[in-house]
């Protein structure tokens, strides 16, 4: 049976290196992302790579566009062997400092990193627990060992993230279901932030270094954790 890889929050970094890792290795891929003409483009260079994939249209942040996605591709490609979770905010949702965060300001970073993975959890576990197998991936910007205050409201979100997956990892420790959250700490090759930090550099504070890596390379980071299940947070780009 082939198996099948969902990815909540599809895009050209994270999203497409993913794809292209577990695609190699057989998997069929669900592209589920808000923009139906970027969704199909990914698809289309999915399959000229060889891969199968199929777009999902759906606002990730949005619990009955969610549900009824899991349960398209349920339709389309059987059951869900691994979900990821890389929904990420654009730059212009950052506030700059954390001095000038107010209450409105949590309202997308908290809707994309901890209610939509939430949304996600609640969609796909229910399955995985009853048949004693799953994967369940998230994605993280920042380390819990490494505090930057440029990250503001989007830091505080990641923060609560983290906490609920250390909860939820504990709870289904002997279910059969992986939890596995990688905080990354490196501009993804091809990604939106990418681009945007090449065209602002002034965007990152001064002193800030931050690595790189590519997208592919990055999806091997992912198909380890899948593959090794032995931790459930993986910390890539931070320096001690």
């Amino acid at each position: 049976m082939t198996n099948t890889i969902a990815i909540f929050g599809f895009g050209p970094g994270l999203g497409m290196g993913a794809a292209r890792r577990f695609g190699r290795e057989g998997f069929r891929v669900a592209v589920i992302g808000r923009d139906p003409e970027k969704a199909a483009r990914h698809v289309a260079d999915l399959k000229a790579e060889g891969i199968e994939a199929a777009a999902f249209p759906a606002d990730v942040t949005d619990a009955a566009q969610l549900t009824d996605t899991v349960a398209t591709i349920e339709q389309t490609f059987g059951r869900i062997d691994v979900a990821l979770h890389g929904a990420a905010g654009q730059m212009s949702d950052r506030i700059p400092t954390t001095l000038a965060v107010e209450v409105p300001d949590l309202a997308v970073p908290l809707a994309l990193k901890v209610y939509s993975p939430i949304l996600m959890t609640r969609a796909l576990t229910p399955a995985m627990i009853a048949r004693g197998e799953g994967t369940l991936l998230y994605s993280s910007g920042s380390s819990p060992s490494v505090v930057l205050p440029y990250l503001s409201n989007f830091g505080v979100a990641l923060a609560a993230q983290r906490e609920y997956l250390l909860q939820l990892a504990e709870e289904l420790r002997d279910t059969g279901v992986y939890v596995g959250l990688l905080n990354i700490g490196v501009l993804i090759g091809d990604s939106e932030a990418e681009r945007i930090v090449d065209t602002r550099p002034d965007l990152v504070p001064p002193g800030v270094e931050i690595p790189r890596m590519t997208n592919d390379e990055l999806g091997g980071w992912y198909w380890g954790m899948y593959t090794n299940r032995d931790r459930t947070e993986v910390e890539v780009g931070f320096s001690e």
